[in-house]
């Protein structure tokens, strides 16, 4: 993203003369990020995800709620592996589905005992592949950030394994049609035929989410909570971060 604040320099034309390799641009160096602590990467994704929206607002006064609402679904086995769908509507394809290596039960006991903030980041990939056209080379068209294939996984500042983004299989879309005139809730489905009762059910829970997007590299979705329990805070975060 080019700033609007940049500045024009203005070069002597004694220098625009000058031989090919000095007008070369200089180049562009990868910003090294250090190893710290992950409680850090997880407030530096929450600041960048609300300045990147303050500055949408200072841009845009007339809209004052950033993002939209989605339908938010978490569901799994309760050993099995938790996964999030992020629906425009329960009867469309969700436009986000990632699996998370966190089992379901362990999930669900950390949101019972408080807020839970779950943070995915990601490498920005950049694209040698370029398009030839008669007179210019155009660079590819950068990945949307929610169409990101592999993730590193964090829940309240630790790590927890890694997140893989998922396509919205048949088995998806039994769980997600299942619990699709629920808007918020939670509750167990019965496990499919021939699958142990204790392992096969499938714990869910589904809510309303506001999206808000910082950047093309951050976004975050927040758990609307209607009864506004926790003072504002939503019980469940989770933020997109690509570094």
């Amino acid at each position: 993203m080019t700033s609007n604040s940049g500045e024009i320099k203005n070069f002597p034309l004694r220098r625009s003369l000058s031989t090919a390799s000095e007008m070369r641009p200089p180049r562009r160096k990868l910003s090294v990020i250090s190893v710290t602590s992950v409680s850090s990467k997880l407030r530096s994704a929450i600041s960048l995800v609300k300045g990147g929206a303050a500055t949408a607002a200072a841009h845009f006064p007339s809209s004052r709620r950033l993002g939209t609402k989605v339908v938010g679904t978490l569901f799994g086995q309760r050993r099995g592996h938790v996964r999030f769908a992020f629906q425009e509507d329960f009867k469309l394809n969700p436009a986000f589905l990632v699996e998370l290596a966190t089992p379901t039960s362990v999930l669900v006991k950390e949101m019972a005992s408080g807020q839970v903030r779950i943070a995915l980041e990601c490498d920005r990939r950049i694209d040698d592949k370029k398009t030839t056209t008669t007179k210019k080379t155009k660079k590819k068209r950068a990945t949307k950030i929610l169409e990101e294939p592999f993730w590193r996984a964090y829940c309240n500042g630790k790590k927890c394994g890694y997140a893989v983004r998922r396509e919205c299989g048949p088995d998806e879309w039994k769980v997600l049609n299942a619990v699709g005139p629920i808007t918020m809730g939670a509750g167990v489905l019965p496990a499919p035929p021939g699958a142990a009762d204790s392992d096969g059910e499938i714990m869910y829970m589904r809510a309303k989410f506001e999206r808000v997007v910082g950047c093309n590299d951050s976004q975050a979705f927040y758990m609307i909570n209607p009864d506004d329990v926790n003072g504002g805070c939503p019980e469940l975060s989770i933020y997109l971060l690509r570094v």
